[in-house]
C-alpha cells in the first residue's frame, strides 16, 4: 500500500535543480560505499565457489576485469538501494538532507515499477552518453556531463526521470521541532 505524504490538493512545490544535484553528490557518495561492501561480498562468494586458488590465478591473470555477474550485481545492489527508499519514504539519505522528495503526483509514494523507470531511464542515459564517448575518443566527459545534466535538470518542474515514471521531486517543508 503506497504511503501518502499529504493531501492530493497540496503539492509541494518542485525542488530547485541545485538541491537536486546536491543530493545526486550526497547520494554518490554512499553509493560508493554500498558498491565497495556489495564487490566485497561478490568477490568473497565468488572466491569460496570457485576456490581460492583458482580465483587468485584467474585474478593474476586478467580474467576478472569486465566480470559480468558482477556488473549485474552492482547495477541489481543500486536498484534496490534505491527503489527501497524511494518507494518506503520517498527520500535517499541524501534528498533527506536536501529536504526534497519523490512522490505521485496525488502525494503518494512511488511503487516499484516507477522506481525501476526511473533508475532504468537515468542508467540508460548515462550509458549510451559513455559509449558514445567511448567511441568519439577522448570527449567522454564532454558527452557525460551534458547528458547528467539533461536527465536530471527540470523542465517546468520535471526531470527526463520524472516524466519517465510519471512522478515529481517535490521541495519538503523544514520540520519544526517542539
Amino acid at each position: 500500500m503506497p504511503r501518502r505524504f499529504h493531501d492530493a490538493e497540496e503539492l509541494p512545490p518542485p525542488a530547485s535543480a541545485l538541491k537536486r544535484a546536491l543530493a545526486i553528490i550526497y547520494d554518490g557518495l554512499i553509493c560508493i560505499a554500498v558498491l565497495l561492501v556489495a564487490t566485497w561480498i561478490y568477490t568473497m562468494i565468488a572466491g569460496w565457489v570457485t576456490g581460492w586458488e583458482r580465483y587468485e590465478k584467474m585474478a593474476e591473470a586478467g580474467q576478472l576485469s569486465g566480470d559480468p555477474g558482477l556488473t549485474f550485481v552492482l547495477f541489481l545492489v543500486l536498484y534496490v538501494f534505491f527503489a527501497y527508499f524511494w518507494t518506503r519514504v520517498g527520500q535517499t539519505l541524501g534528498m533527506q538532507v536536501w529536504r526534497i522528495r519523490i512522490e505521485n503526483l496525488d502525494g503518494t509514494s512511488v511503487s516499484w515499477t516507477q522506481a525501476l523507470l526511473r533508475y532504468g531511464t537515468a542508467a540508460a542515459v548515462i550509458f549510451l552518453a559513455m559509449l558514445a564517448g567511448y567511441y568519439i575518443g577522448s570527449v567522454t566527459l564532454l558527452l557525460t556531463a551534458p547528458a547528467i545534466i539533461a536527465l536530471f535538470y527540470p523542465i517546468n518542474g520535471l526531470s527526463l526521470t520524472d516524466r519517465a515514471s510519471n512522478s515529481v521531486v517535490v521541495a519538503t517543508p523544514k520540520q519544526n521541532k517542539a
